[in-house]
């Protein structure tokens, strides 16, 4: 079951990215992840309540409690990141850089979960590097580096990071809770960091003139991400983090047909293989 939950979690994911982009023409990107971030914290403790699992807050130990909070404070730092890196540059540039925390993911499984890979695995590992390297245009590098024009990579760079460090934490912290519980109580977490953030740029005062549409766009968001979530974390605690890393990943697809559709963005052809590439190597981590 739990690589179905690892697809419902690409799924959802793949929506977030597209309705939070909706969001976002004309609403701050931190503004915008501080208000959603209500939105998930409300679906996440909506699912605690009925699964019944809040009674196991008081019995966690120290140890699952303090790899939760570290595992919030990372996905709080890769979404602060991830939707200012969507709010100025384009959707199908920003996700396959985010996507590459699959690779550092599922290394950091092998170092820190003894997660053993095969020679099989490994070679799917680089094809997915070879995929993200040809979706990433030669000229966004240049931007970033001369004009200044391209600095969303560098907040893709850094969602793509703190993604991976999210999963591993994660993984580690859920061992000992049950996954709702445990996504509900990092989403506390990342709460406080998103409305920390906006206090401090000075931008609570953004919140009351959010665009009617857009904030329906934020919550729908929000939404999504609750749900992807909540499967995602329940894969990691059934399954293998360097596998269903992977499979998340493939919300990429999602995304890249919704982005042609919404915001009529296309890929290159050398983009296009690189998202074949992208998508038969994750295939292959599934099932190898």
């Amino acid at each position: 079951m739990w690589l179905l939950y690892a697809a419902g979690s690409a799924l959802f994911a793949g929506l977030t990215s597209i309705l939070a982009k909706c969001g976002i023409q004309k609403t701050d990107s931190t503004v915008a992840t501080a208000v959603r971030t209500v939105v998930v914290l409300v679906f996440s403790w909506v699912i605690v309540g009925i699964v019944g699992s809040a009674g196991q807050v008081s019995s966690l130990d120290g140890k699952t409690l303090a790899f939760l909070i570290l595992s919030g404070a990372a996905t709080g730092a890769s979404w602060l990141c991830y939707f200012r890196a969507l709010q100025l540059g384009d959707i199908n540039k920003v996700v396959p850089i985010d996507k590459s925390s699959t690779v550092l993911t599922i290394l950091l499984a092998l170092i820190f979960l003894q997660e053993g890979i095969s020679l099989p695995k490994a070679a799917a590992v680089l094809v997915i590097a070879i995929g993200i390297l040809l979706m990433i245009e030669k000229k966004d590098v240049k931007e970033t580096k001369t004009s200044g024009r391209g600095g969303w990579m560098l907040y893709a760079v850094g969602s793509a990071f703190f993604a991976s460090l999210t999963a591993i934490l994660g993984k580690i912290g859920i061992s000992g809770v049950e996954s709702n519980l445990g996504t509900a109580i990092r989403t506390c977490v990342v709460l406080v960091m998103a409305w920390v953030m906006v206090f401090v740029s000075g931008k609570q005062r953004e919140v009351r003139s959010i665009d009617r549409k857009e904030l329906a766009f934020i919550c729908l968001s929000g939404i999504a991400t609750g749900a992807s979530w909540l499967c995602y974390y329940r894969a990691l605690q059934e399954g293998p983090a360097s596998v269903v890393a992977p499979v998340d990943k493939l919300s990429v697809l999602v995304t890249v047909a919704f982005s042609y559709v919404v915001f009529g963005e296309r890929l290159s052809r050398k983009a296009l293989a690189g998202l074949a590439l992208l998508t038969v190597g994750t295939v292959a981590m599934a099932l190898l």
